[in-house]
């Protein structure tokens, strides 16, 4: 399975970091986020790896190459400064994500989420995609989805999770749509509606690195352990 991480944010909220440095490039502790993730990926046997850049994309493949430092082989799909959000840039590199289903994993998040978990995972033939949900962080404390008994994703629960940024969609999912500006959520909501997403609450650690204070903790955390 091939695995994307969506990394073409501008990311305002980590200015004035990112006025110089891509969000997923900027260092927390010893490794820059998107170093971790790619290191859990191939350590999982995620190897080939598609990431797309907007935003100073020429820093990604100035600074990570083809992957092989990291066990892995790296493809970039370019956008043009401003990003095409989430499924527009999923949409963008269809043509190297292949014809079966593929993980995306936004690439601003820290998390010690074992991908192994996902690695060969089949999803059932009436599922367009599969997420992962997270306790709720302090800043988005209402949640996003929740899961009934059955392992199907609900919009209209009390008892809601966040949606981590890691899921495996199939191709199906954005069949017919336009390369263009477009956010996940809608699609999500769709098919959602339709009974045709699967998921999982991991209860481990995860962070979204959206802020400079965010950063800050994570980078304490880490020297902690």
């Amino acid at each position: 399975m091939k695995a994307m991480i969506l990394a073409a944010g501008r990311g305002e909220r980590l200015r004035p970091l990112t006025d110089t440095t891509p969000k997923p490039l900027i260092k927390a502790g010893p490794k820059r986020l998107i170093e971790y993730l790619i290191e859990g990926l191939v350590s999982a046997g995620f190897k080939d790896l598609v990431i797309n850049y907007a935003h100073l994309g020429e820093q990604f493949p100035e600074t990570l190459g083809d992957g092989s430092r990291y066990g892995a082989s790296i493809q970039y799909s370019p956008e043009l400064d401003g990003g095409l959000e989430t499924a527009g840039g999923i949409i963008n590199a269809l043509p190297l994500l292949g014809d079966e289903p593929f993980l995306v994993v936004n690439g601003d998040i820290w998390t010690d989420f074992d991908f192994g978990q996902l690695a060969g995972f089949q999803l059932d033939a009436d599922k367009l995609c599969h997420l992962v949900l997270v306790d709720n962080p302090p800043h988005n404390p209402d949640g996003d989805f929740a899961l009934d008994k059955a392992g199907n994703v609900r919009v209209n629960n009390a008892d809601k999770a966040t949606f981590s940024g890691i899921g495996i969609y199939r191709p199906e999912m954005f069949a017919g749509l336009t390369n263009e500006k477009r956010p996940l959520k809608p699609l999500f909501d769709q098919a959602i509606s339709r009974e045709q997403v699967s998921g999982q609450h991991y209860h481990g650690q995860w962070s979204d690195i959206g802020t400079v204070e965010r950063l800050q903790q994570l980078e304490a955390d880490l020297l902690a352990d």
